[in-house]
């Protein structure tokens, strides 16, 4: 993915990940079009139903995630309409989608107020995602540090 976006384009802080992929997928319409891809969204109808999106956004937002390779569109039986469907760097946002949905459960509701939960298909709810070191301890802000990478 990243030879196809180029090192010549416009990126916030060309250096730092965060700030590329944020650069990307980082607006408020794009994870959540992302989010219903991952729950089986693929058609513009089933988009901005779900969303209540504006079509305008929607057509920009879909147009952006193809050009950045994070959905990928074919043509549905009959010829009339695009299907959207994740790339693997789409797939790939997964684990994004979870530690931000678990961000939210502990600190964007009140205690008791109700929402949606991530269950596996067994109905068990996903184990607290956490950085941790190859010993297995987990890890924060606290004890990491960012180390530069240099061309190769």
């Amino acid at each position: 993915m990243a030879s196809s976006l180029g090192a010549d384009r416009d990126w916030t802080d060309p250096a730092c990940p965060v700030a590329r992929t944020i650069d990307l997928v980082g607006d408020r319409w794009s994870l959540l079009i992302v989010r219903d891809a991952m729950e089986g969204a693929t058609s513009f109808t089933e988009f901005r139903q779900r969303l209540g999106i504006a079509r305008n956004i929607l057509a920009d937002r879909l147009r952006r995630l193809v050009e950045y390779e994070i959905l990928t569109t074919s043509t549905a039986p009959g010829g009339k309409r695009q299907v959207y469907e994740l790339t693997a760097a789409g797939a790939d946002l997964f684990t994004t989608i979870v530690a931000l949905r678990q961000w939210g459960e502990r600190h964007a509701f009140a205690a008791g107020e109700p929402h949606s939960a991530l269950t596996d298909l067994a109905g068990a709810e996903l184990v607290e995602l956490s950085p941790r070191n190859p010993a297995g301890d987990r890890l924060g802000a606290a004890s990491t540090r960012v180390r530069r990478v240099e061309s190769r």
